[in-house]
């Protein structure tokens, strides 16, 4: 079970409802839409306050791109591909986690949108 602290805890139930209730492609859905409104979260915050790192919303969205790069099935022909691509985000949010760019972040957040289109 992937627990990540939303701020809310009606938002923490419902996706602990969500992940239990999953199948893998559900799951991978799940996580996308997670890692696009965090890091929409982090834009939102860099514009508030540019001198503050949103450190604890892109780690989160890194524990998730890690998360997905881990769980891609061994069988899936894209694997290689697919572990590449989510361990390249991971790569960019961890960059971003100390010294944020809200361009780089923004990228990132496009690249988990394409994703998220693409299993929808």
């Amino acid at each position: 079970l992937v627990t990540l602290d939303l701020h809310d805890d009606g938002a923490l139930v419902e996706l602990d409802a969500r992940i239990e209730a999953s199948r893998a492609v559900d799951l991978t859905r799940i996580c996308l839409e997670e890692a696009v409104a965090g890091l929409g979260q982090a834009l939102i915050a860099l514009e508030r306050a540019p001198d503050v790192a949103p450190g604890a919303t892109l780690a989160r969205a890194q524990s998730i791109a890690v998360y997905l790069a881990r769980s891609v099935a061994p069988e899936n022909p894209l694997r290689q591909s697919l572990v590449q691509f989510y361990g390249g985000l991971a790569e960019a949010i961890g960059r971003n986690i100390a010294q944020p760019s809200a361009a780089e972040i923004a990228q990132v957040r496009d690249d988990f949108e394409d994703l998220l289109s693409a299993v929808s």
